[in-house]
């Protein structure tokens, strides 16, 4: 009789499973280490971890599924092909980044999106865009003053 491959692997089945699961969501060992445990050229401030939360699509996603309404994980995990735990790890790191928060209403757990945040990332990104309208302008003017036709040499 031959035996399955998997069968074979006995008690590192689940090493391999963690393993896999985090070599398609490599995010995870990183947004789910404590502050002390990050490497250095990773801030621990509230914009970075927003930031490195939503550079994943399938949070990009979730979030922009709560922006319309709240829901559960069972809800926000149905249109993925992932397990409703891969979710809910999802779901930790908008959480940990203060992007959503979960209440309890009875026996539903609803996921809610939590839009102060979204100021936070506006006025940075405000920020940047004034400055770079302003070297557009100086360039703008710079570009308005040469003369149309290049002088002969």
């Amino acid at each position: 009789m031959v035996q399955h491959p998997a069968a074979r692997l006995g008690a590192l089945a689940p090493l391999l499973n963690f393993l896999v699961d985090h070599a398609c969501h490599p995010g995870y060992i990183v947004f789910n280490r404590t502050v002390e445990e990050r490497s250095p050229r990773m801030a621990p401030d509230q914009l970075s971890r927003v930031f490195a939360a939503l550079a994943d699509p399938t949070r990009r996603d979730i979030v922009a599924r709560l922006a319309t309404a709240d829901a559960t994980v069972n809800e926000l995990a149905e249109p993925y092909a992932v397990t409703v735990q891969a979710v809910s790890k999802h779901l930790k790191v908008l959480e940990d980044a203060g992007l959503v928060s979960r209440s309890r209403q009875a026996q539903r757990r609803p996921v809610h999106l939590e839009a102060e945040v979204f100021d936070l990332m506006t006025k940075w990104i405000e920020r940047y865009r004034r400055q770079a309208e302003a070297r557009y302008r100086r360039l703008d003017e710079v570009l308005r003053d040469m003369p149309d036709e290049p002088t002969p040499t």
